[in-house]
């Protein structure tokens, strides 16, 4: 991960007024802003978030913001300018470098820093970034986040009202394909459809449960059909059988592997 502070160079005091994050291999930015940020100094489309109350900009609106900075990809001489600067393809991180942010629409510049050298109030909040995300019945997530903290969030509740969310809500087999964002800086449905983990701590309601907890659970109380037939002491082919019949319910199948709850499997010696 590099790690940037935007300043600007026509103010008198250089004091970073937000810091970029971009992470090499996913290619991804994110912005994350000062806690007493003034939305009359901040970069203009990052204002409406400290208006909002919000201190971390998602992977979507970073983006936006570091395209305004750059060659846009309609550029009649795109080629040429890449070829100007050795760059083989378009890369909006290339091309950010080549001027360190600096454009002529503004006075707006990057300064390379150590993660260490972010403030102690940007480091406390890694912390509640995310580690893992379970999604629930409901449209509720089970978030585990870095300090430990374990908590359950009801999207429904928070985003009932909200237009973007409620292709979510319309189909539930979509909710479940959400994903951990880079950095564990949120969860994602799309690039377009996010929530932020600073958002997730703060709506979501502390269970007691740690990662261990649930790993432990994992490791302990699902099988495969391997271990399933074992159990059983039957085939292979006679769990496929129990499948196929609706005798045995997959909590997971993709392709050749498939996973049960132990405690179903368990329950078909009672019988």
């Amino acid at each position: 991960m590099k790690i940037f502070a935007i300043r600007d160079e026509s103010a008198d005091n250089q004091i970073d007024l937000a810091y970029l994050l971009y992470y090499e291999m996913e290619k991804r930015f994110y912005i994350e802003l000062p806690e007493n940020a003034d939305p009359w100094e901040t970069p203009l489309l990052l204002s409406s978030f400290v208006k909002k109350g919000e201190t971390s900009v998602n992977s979507y609106w970073s983006k936006m913001w570091v395209q305004q900075r750059i060659v846009p990809t309609d550029r009649q001489n795109l080629g040429q300018v890449l070829k100007d600067n050795n760059l083989k393809e378009y890369d909006e991180f290339g091309l950010l470098m080549l001027t360190m942010g600096r454009c002529a629409q503004d006075d707006y510049y990057l300064v390379p820093i150590e993660e260490a050298q972010l403030p102690a109030q940007i480091q406390k909040r890694f912390a509640k970034l995310i580690e893992d995300v379970v999604p629930l019945d409901n449209f509720e997530l089970l978030v585990f986040f870095r300090d430990g903290n374990v908590k359950k969030c009801s999207i429904k509740d928070r985003f009932a009202n909200a237009p973007s969310f409620q292709v979510l809500f319309r189909n539930e087999s979509f909710f479940y394909d959400v994903n951990l964002q880079t950095g564990g800086h949120g969860v994602e449905w799309d690039v377009n459809l996010s929530v932020s983990a600073a958002m997730l701590y703060r709506i979501g309601k502390k269970v007691p449960l740690s990662v261990s907890d649930f790993q432990s659970f994992v490791v302990h109380r699902v099988v495969n059909v391997a271990e399933a037939a074992e159990i059983l002491n039957c085939s292979r082919q006679n769990i496929d059988y129990l499948t196929r019949t609706g005798k045995l319910h997959p909590i997971k199948s993709s392709g050749k592997n498939t996973l049960y709850l132990k405690s179903e499997i368990l329950k078909r010696n009672w019988q």
